[in-house]
């Protein structure tokens, strides 16, 4: 029986990425404010993870060390995150009218806590709108590196391992 290959992290990466774009894109197209409905693109990402890695222990069969099998999640994690900061910074590029509805948004939920005055309102909204690339990128890349580790160390954890023992190795050369 020819031994199974594994996925690569790249690949595994570029499933988990596209199934949580896709997932965003639908959100968006329900017009989904709901913060429960965001907070599952996580949870689809550490059951991706989990998946992914052990899938990846079983074509390994196995014989794979907890540090492997965190690595190979990590690295998955993040190309995963690579690819979600160019589509959501091209999905700003294309549809202009989702960062807008941001700061809408943004602006109604300070103007319903009724602590700030209109002007800081306003200029709480203007540092946003000039930060706002750099806002969204190291907030994608800060969560995707807490929840990637923790579904990495999930995945690392519930695969079954069997370490490599050299000694099987000596049996079956005298074997031959």
């Amino acid at each position: 029986m020819e031994p199974k290959k594994p996925i690569n992290h790249f690949a595994a990466g570029a499933i988990i990425a596209g199934i949580l774009i896709i997932y965003s894109i639908v959100l968006y197209i329900i017009d989904s404010q709901q913060s429960a409905a965001g907070w599952f693109a996580y949870v689809i990402m550490i059951a991706g993870l989990v998946i992914f890695i052990s899938l990846y222990g079983k074509a390994n069969n196995n014989q794979v060390s907890f540090g492997d099998l965190f690595s190979y999640g990590f690295k998955a994690t993040a190309f995963m995150t690579l690819l979600v900061i160019v589509c959501t910074l091209l999905s700003f590029m294309i549809l202009p009218e989702m960062k807008e509805k941001i700061f809408d948004t943004a602006r109604q939920s300070m103007e319903k806590q009724n602590k700030l005055s209109e002007e800081d309102i306003d200029k709480a909204i203007e540092m946003t709108r000039k930060f706002f690339y750099a806002f969204t990128i190291g907030g994608i890349i800060l969560a995707y590196a807490i929840f990637g580790a923790i579904g990495s160390l999930i995945g690392a954890v519930v695969t079954k391992k069997r370490p490599y023992n050299p000694l099987e190795q000596l049996d079956k050369l005298d074997s031959k």
